[in-house]
């Protein structure tokens, strides 16, 4: 089978097409016949090692490999189809459709992926292409995760987005729209109106207006791409307010355990969980109209590089799919 594999950390020049011998199932697992996966910004600081902070550096470099690469296939979320499963699987059939979220698991940018059964593995709504199906999993369910779960979003709460044109934020957006609350995204101008159509009730230009200083309090503020400051946002928050990030700098870890023992404001930071059941969750919202995917660019799997060289320019809206033409290889 054809993939994209990375021998060391550097730029996407670093990224080669090669063969591979396609995967066989254990008796637990699926083999999945990749048809579209996506390049995340969590993907290409893996393989760059640029935009992690200094204070987190070692330990995550010691997690995915310290002198190199522990998976030398990157990518976190696909959609495709089952080719074969194993003799004690029974959630799932040859030729069922599915979307997956692999965070923990193999890397994506292959064209046959094989994952245990209990993983986060949901059929594919009815009403998306693969390539779109592709895009839903990693920002659809940290989103989800952090908002509902980790922040107990509730209705009627006013609600921040910084980064919502982002491959989180977009999701973030809609899933604090469909809970109830009043949100504001925060972008920068070419977004706006994008932002604004996925259920943002006011849009901030984060390039020509600082949010902190408005005035405005939030009961919640998700920092979908942890860039904005902490303790500024702080400041903007409600009484109880909370904010969240999804990197967990030191000033994140220090905040979250110095507002666990003093004041009302809470700081959160958490790991992404991933769970059959909550793309289950997203996937009927999708088919019910609710929720949509984001795509800015599509890539074949031979220019898995550029699309890295696009990402890495830190401009995408949504995200950008890796989409494969797979065979079927004996």
């Amino acid at each position: 089978m054809k993939a994209i594999v990375y021998k060391k950390y550097g730029s996407p020049n670093v990224l080669e097409l090669t063969e591979l011998e396609k995967p066989k199932p254990r008796d637990n697992e699926v083999l999945v016949k990749v048809r579209a996966t996506t390049v995340t910004s969590g993907d290409c600081k893996e393989r760059s090692f640029e935009g992690i902070p200094a204070s987190f550096w070692l330990p995550y470099r010691i997690d995915v490999g310290l002198l190199g690469p522990k998976k030398p296939i990157l990518g976190c979320e696909l959609a495709g189809e089952i080719e074969s499963v194993g003799k004690d699987v029974s959630r799932f059939q040859v030729g069922d459709p599915v979307f997956v979220s692999t965070t923990f698991g193999p890397g994506t940018y292959a064209e046959f992926v094989c994952l245990a059964e209990e993983s986060a593995i949901a059929i594919k709504p009815d009403n998306l292409s693969y390539e779109e199906a592709a895009a839903i999993p990693f920002g659809g369910l940290t989103a989800l995760t952090f908002l509902r779960d980790k922040a107990k979003i509730q209705s009627g709460q006013k609600v921040l987005v910084y980064g919502a044109s982002g491959s989180v934020g977009v999701y973030a957006v809609q899933l604090a729209s469909y809970f109830g609350a009043e949100v504001t995204g925060v972008c920068s101008t070419t977004n706006l109106e994008l932002v604004k159509s996925l259920g943002a009730v006011k849009v901030i230009d984060y390039t020509k207006e600082d949010f902190t200083t408005k005035g405005e309090s939030y009961d919640l503020i998700f920092d979908a791409v942890s860039k904005a400051s902490v303790s500024k946002c702080k400041g903007a928050l409600s009484p109880k307010g909370i904010y969240i990030g999804t990197f967990p700098s030191l000033t994140i870890v220090l905040q979250m355990v110095w507002t666990s023992m003093v004041g009302t404001k809470k700081v959160i930071f958490s790991v992404n969980e991933e769970k059959a059941e909550d793309l289950v969750f997203l996937k009927e919202l999708i088919e019910a109209g609710h929720i949509k995917p984001v795509i800015d660019k599509k890539y074949p799997l031979a220019q898995t590089a550029e699309a890295h060289r696009y990402v890495d320019q830190g401009h995408k809206k949504g995200n950008v799919v890796i989409t494969l033409e797979t065979t079927n290889e004996p």
